[in-house]
C-alpha cells in the first residue's frame, strides 16, 4: 500500500477501533478518468456503534462514509463468512493486477458466477434518477444480436468447476427489444435452469401476451421494481405494477419486487413494501431492497442524507412492522455456503456456493399467518442448524468415499436437524422438517419448492459506489456481468466504474443514436412511456392500494 498503516490509522478518529485495511478508490480520481492514480488504501474501523470506511488520496484529501449501520450485526454476520468456490478457469490471465485494475475474473477472484446478468438493451422507457444507466442514456444504443448474447451465455456455462445455472436478463428496459422472447428461449436452450426477467413492469401491465410468452419462453420469475407504495415514493410504475402482477399472476408467472431504498424519501414506507408483497404472497415470491448505490459526485452532507446501509434497513423493517421481523431474523448471505459445503461434501464434487461478502447481502423468510408475519427463525433453531451442518462436513470430509460412513451420517443428520425444527410453531399446511431434510440429503426438492412458495423471501444486497467501496467485497462477488467480448465482470466494478467497464465494453458493440434512429426509422424519445390514465381509473387504482395494505394491517 502507498500509504503506511500508520498513515492509514490516522484518518480513524479518537474513540474509533481498527477492524481491517483494504483497497478502495478515489470518487474523483473515479470520475475524472485518473485510472493510474484511482486506486488507494482505505481503512474499515468501528466508531459510535457503526462501522466506516475512510481513505485519502493524495490529490483529492480524505473521503470519509458510512460502510454498515451497526457494528454488532457486522461482527454477527462476519461468522459466516465463506471460502467459496473459485473459477478454475478464469479468463484474464495477467498476474499481478491491481484490483479492480484490468477487471474480470482472474486467478484472485474468489467465488464462481451465482447469476450471469446479460444486458439486452441499454434502451429504457423511463428516466428515473437514481438508475446506473440514466447519466449515460442516449449517448450509443447497445443491443447486442441474439448470435452474441448465445455467446456470453456459453462463455458462463463453460464456468469451472461450477457452469452457471442462473441468468438474469436485464437492461436498460429488456421488453423494448422487439426479440426479447428469443432471448429468454436462447437461455433456456443454453441450459440455465433459472431465468429472471428484469423489468419495470409498464409493459406487462398492458400487454398480456407478452407476459405469457416471457414465461412460456423460460422465465422462471420477474424482477420488477417498486420502489414504494405511494406516486410520491413510487413514480416509476405505482398506477401500473397492480395490473402487472395480475397479468404474472393469470400465467403463474412468480414475481419478486425490487425496491431501491432512499434514506429521506421512500424508506418509511419498507414495512409497507413487506405488506404489500404479503397481501400477494401467492405470485408476489421475494421483496429484494437495493439500499441505493450514489453515483456521481455527491457532498458528504447530501450523500448521508441518501445512505441507508443494510443494518439501518433493517431497524426500519422491525419498526415498521411492530418487530414482527427484528434484525436477529436475518442472516447473511454467505450462511448458505454451510449448506453448499455440506451438499458438495455428501455428494463428492463442488456444488453451486453463495460466498460473497457477508457484508453485500442478507436475508430471511417469513411466513403469513392471517395478518401476521413469521419469520422461520421462530420455528427453527438457525444458527444450531448451521453448527450442525459444519460439524458433519467434516465428518463427511473425513469419510471421503466410505458409503457406509457417509450413510451413517446422513441418518445422524435425519435424526439430529429434527430436534432444531419446532413443528408445533410452524405456519400450517407445510412439512418443515421435511422440506429441509430433502433439501440436505440432496434428495426432492419438490417439499422445498412449497416451502419457498408459501414463505416470503426478504433479502437486501448493497451494491457499493465509489465513496463506499471496498476491494475486499469485488473479489468474492458472484453476481457477474458478461460482455460480448467474452469477459465476465463483478457487478460493483461494471456499474461503479463504468466508465472503464460497462461503457467501454459495450461501446464497441453498439451503435451512436443517431445511426440507429437512421437505421430503425424510429426516434429514441418515441421509446419513453407517456402515462395516460384518467381521473376515474386513479381513483379505482388507489382504492385497490388501500384495500390490498389494510389486508395485512
Amino acid at each position: 500500500m502507498e500509504l503506511s498503516k500508520r498513515s492509514l490509522d490516522s484518518l480513524i478518529p479518537e474513540g474509533g477501533k481498527l477492524i481491517r485495511y483494504t483497497a478502495s478508490v478515489c470518487p474523483v480520481c473515479a470520475e475524472e478518468h485518473k485510472y493510474e492514480k484511482m486506486v488507494i488504501p482505505a481503512v474499515i474501523y468501528e466508531k459510535d456503534g457503526k462501522v466506516w470506511i475512510a481513505k485519502k488520496c493524495k490529490e483529492h484529501g480524505i473521503v470519509k462514509d458510512l460502510y454498515w449501520g451497526s457494528a454488532e450485526l457486522y461482527r454477527k454476520m462476519e461468522k459466516y463468512a465463506s471460502s467459496g468456490v473459485k473459477p478454475e478457469n478464469p479468463h484474464v490471465k495477467k498476474r499481478n493486477i491491481k484490483c479492480p485494475l484490468d477487471c474480470g475474473l482472474c486467478h484472485a477472484h474468489l467465488s464462481h458466477t451465482a447469476l450471469l446478468n446479460i444486458v439486452a438493451t441499454n434502451r429504457c422507457d423511463l428516466s428515473c434518477w437514481y438508475c446506473f444507466y440514466y447519466a449515460r442514456e442516449g449517448g450509443y444504443v447497445y443491443e447486442p444480436t441474439l448470435e452474441e448474447i448465445r455467446f456470453m451465455l456459453r462463455t458462463a456455462r463453460n464456468q469451472k468447476p461450477i457452469p452457471v445455472n442462473a441468468v438474469q436478463i436485464t437492461g436498460g428496459e429488456p421488453t423494448v427489444r422487439d426479440d426479447i422472447v428469443d432471448i429468454v428461449r436462447i437461455a433456456r436452450e443454453e441450459g440455465y435452469e433459472h431465468i429472471q426477467f428484469n423489468t419495470n413492469g409498464i409493459r406487462f401491465s398492458y400487454d398480456f401476451e407478452l407476459v405469457k410468452k416471457i414465461k412460456e419462453a423460460g422465465a422462471n420469475v420477474v424482477y420488477m421494481s417498486f420502489d414504494g407504495v405511494t406516486p410520491k415514493t413510487n413514480p416509476k410504475n405505482y398506477w401500473e405494477i397492480l395490473d402487472a402482477i395480475d397479468n404474472c399472476r393469470k400465467v403463474g408467472l412468480g414475481i419478486v419486487l425490487v425496491p431501491t431504498v432512499i434514506g429521506g424519501y421512500n424508506d418509511h414506507e419498507v414495512g409497507d413494501m413487506i405488506r404489500f408483497a404479503a397481501a400477494n404472497i401467492d405470485i408476489v415470491r421475494s421483496v429484494n431492497f437495493q439500499p441505493i448505490s450514489i453515483v456521481g459526485r455527491v457532498p458528504r452532507k447530501e450523500r448521508m442524507k441518501m445512505r441507508i446501509t443494510i443494518p439501518d434497513l433493517l431497524e426500519k423493517i422491525a419498526e415498521q412492522t411492530d418487530n414482527q421481523i427484528t434484525p436477529e431474523d436475518w442472516f447473511t448471505v454467505p450462511a448458505s455456503a454451510v449448506v453448499s459445503k455440506f451438499i458438495s461434501a455428501l455428494k463428492g464434487e463442488p456444488k453451486y456456493t453463495l460466498s460473497n461478502h457477508f457484508a453485500c447481502g442478507i436475508g430471511t423468510y417469513v411466513f403469513r399467518d392471517g395478518k401476521k408475519l413469521i419469520p422461520f427463525t421462530r420455528f427453527m433453531d438457525i444458527e444450531d442448524i448451521l453448527n450442525e451442518l459444519e460439524k458433519y462436513t467434516r465428518e463427511l470430509q473425513e469419510a471421503k468415499i466410505k458409503l457406509i460412513k457417509k450413510a451413517n451420517i446422513i441418518l445422524k443428520v435425519i435424526r439430529n436437524l429434527g430436534k432444531y425444527i419446532h413443528e408445533e410453531k410452524a405456519p400450517k399446511g407445510i412439512n418443515v422438517r421435511k422440506a429441509i431434510i430433502a433439501a440436505l440429503t440432496g434428495g426432492s426438492y419438490d417439499s422445498l419448492r412449497a416451502f419457498h412458495h408459501q414463505s416470503l423471501f426478504l433479502g437486501s444486497m448493497h451494491f457499493m459506489d465509489t465513496y463506499n467501496y471496498d476491494v475486499a467485497r469485488v473479489v468474492r462477488c458472484n453476481i457477474h456481468y458478461g460482455l460480448p467480448d467474452g469477459r465476465v465482470i463483478p457487478f460493483c466494478t461494471f456499474n461503479v466504474l463504468s466508465d472503464m467497464y460497462r461503457e467501454e465494453g459495450q461501446k464497441a458493440f453498439s451503435i451512436p443514436a443517431e445511426e440507429w434512429e437512421k437505421k430503425t426509422g424510429r426516434k429514441l424519445k418515441e421509446d419513453k412511456y407517456h402515462r395516460k390514465i384518467s381521473k376515474e381509473k386513479r381513483k379505482r387504482i388507489e382504492e385497490r392500494y388501500k384495500k390490498v395494505l389494510n389486508e395485512m394491517k
